[in-house]
């Protein structure tokens, strides 16, 4: 799979819902629920990343929600790309990117969203085919402010900012017509993921679903 075959798919993807949970799983027997509870409010593309040691292991029992399209985070190495796609994982997202990353993906044939924050980045992304990048990270990067300039230059280009992405400020950067969508952890809190309040997490969902593009 091609970076650029990889950039049509991831923006597919973004195009599923405003915003992209930013999962992290503790504890296995949360993933079910959690992920149910996400695709109910309206939020069908999951974002697990691997931070945790049931990471891949929640990705592979969320692989079989209905209606929902699970992806790995922090995909930092080949190793990391083989064992996501192995887990069930759709698409990847990376902090960055590095040359041995993009051709782990297309070995692999996983989508990746590759993080990117300055124009020369940006570029280099572009001259190996991707034109769906992460923004990362947003919040100490310029926030929208930043990917609106970029937008001027770099019109062909489509962002996902995560970092700093909340409620509060996430309509600044869904405005912008370079923003596809946007990452955010606010909507599973670890609070409420450990308490089990699948309800209240679902409404949190609803929620940014329902947040304008």
């Amino acid at each position: 799979m091609t970076p650029a075959e990889q950039s049509a798919l991831s923006r597919k993807i973004c195009a599923l819902a405003p915003i992209i949970p930013v999962i992290v799983v503790k504890e296995l027997p949360h993933a079910v629920p959690l992920a149910t509870a996400l695709v109910a409010g309206g939020l069908p593309a999951l974002e697990v990343t691997l931070r945790t040691p049931v990471a891949l292991d929640a990705i592979r029992a969320m692989a079989d929600v209905e209606g929902g399209t699970v992806g790995a985070g922090t995909l930092l190495t080949p190793a990391d790309v083989k064992a996501a796609k192995a887990a069930g994982a759709k698409f990847g997202v990376s902090p960055g990117l590095t040359e041995t990353l993009v051709k782990a993906c297309q070995d692999e044939g996983l989508p990746l969203l590759p993080g990117c924050v300055t124009a020369s980045e940006v570029m280099r992304a572009m001259e190996w085919g991707y034109t769906v990048l992460k923004f990362f990270p947003a919040g100490t990067s310029g926030g929208a402010a930043a990917i609106k300039a970029l937008g001027g230059p770099l019109p062909q280009v489509g962002f996902c900012p995560t970092g700093g992405v909340s409620l509060q400020n996430a309509p600044d950067y869904l405005k912008l017509p370079n923003v596809l969508c946007a990452g955010g952890s606010w909507v599973a809190p670890d609070a409420k993921v450990q308490a089990g309040d699948w309800t209240g997490i679902e409404a949190l969902a609803r929620e940014a679903a329902a947040l304008p593009r």
